[in-house]
């Protein structure tokens, strides 16, 4: 089960990080290697946004999700 483990605050800047990178992607590194890394980079910070939870968090045991004691 994926229970959430990232903050409001960590999840704005990974929005943010994500528009950068997508848009840095597809618009100036369009069609090279760079810019395949970025959309990879870009969607992978989109999705742990979008839902909440970083596999990469759950290894190191970082949770940045306040709890709701």
């Amino acid at each position: 089960m994926m229970n959430a483990n990232v903050g409001s605050l960590d999840r704005l800047i990974r929005f943010m990080i994500a528009a950068t990178l997508l848009s840095l992607g597809l618009m100036i590194y369009s069609g090279s290697w760079v810019g395949t890394l970025l959309l990879v980079g870009g969607a992978v910070m989109l999705a742990t946004a979008l839902f909440g939870f970083c596999g990469l968090y759950r290894l190191l045991g970082i949770n940045t999700q306040k709890s709701h004691e």
